[in-house]
């Protein structure tokens, strides 16, 4: 395996998951959390599982800048919840199930039919979020 260069890295996401009324409940106070504190976009809410994923969730889209602040506030703040944030190299069944990092719960992840080996690079990351806490 060749070794690769993390300028491949064109963004991050991280999907937080929750289950029932009462983690719902925590996801849209740490979803409000993260808006205040960091310069993300934020993905919609899914209600039930969706795509690859196991469990209703919300992504959130992030910088390479932002990696250094935005996980260790979200592995100290993330209120039990598992939470799943990979890479997007344009390698989406990679970024998923083999670059990853979980916080929390690992959950399972439906690779096929939702994740190629290889896809466009994403645009370039617009945040939709306008921090007004510092972290």
């Amino acid at each position: 395996m060749t070794v690769q260069s993390i300028d491949s890295i064109t963004s991050y996401h991280a999907h937080i998951y929750f289950d029932g009324p009462l983690q719902a409940a925590i996801a849209q106070t740490l979803r409000q959390d993260i808006e205040e504190r960091f310069s993300v976009a934020m993905g919609r809410w899914w209600d039930r599982p969706i795509g690859p994923h196991a469990r209703p969730m919300y992504q959130v889209s992030f910088a390479p800048s932002e990696f250094s602040r935005f996980l260790p506030w979200l592995m100290l703040n993330r209120r039990g919840l598992a939470i799943l944030v990979h890479p997007n190299t344009g390698h989406p069944r990679r970024d998923h199930l083999f670059d990853a990092l979980w916080l929390g719960e690992v959950l399972p992840i439906q690779a096929d039919p939702y994740l190629v080996d290889q896809e466009p690079s994403e645009p370039p990351l617009a945040p939709t979020t306008h921090p007004t806490v510092t972290a």
